[in-house]
């Protein structure tokens, strides 16, 4: 089964919530961005969070339930 994958990045002056082209919130500030995240996450496992700096790169990752197997590689 393929993990859903969801990025916290900047959005203009706040943050936005994305799972490959669709955004699925916007919000304010990054802290409110990161809880949405965790719950869209949480709400369809297995999946992963990746969080990005306010330049891009990615900060921290949250894997939510195991990770498919076999790896890729």
């Amino acid at each position: 089964m393929k993990r859903n994958q969801y990025h916290v990045v900047p959005n203009g002056g706040g943050w936005k919530v994305e799972q490959g082209n669709q955004v699925v919130g916007t919000f304010d500030t990054k802290q409110l961005a990161v809880e949405a995240g965790r719950r869209e996450a949480h709400g369809n496992e297995p999946s992963q969070l990746v969080v990005h700096t306010s330049d891009g790169k990615i900060e921290t990752e949250y894997t939510y339930q195991n990770d498919p197997y076999p790896p890729a590689g």
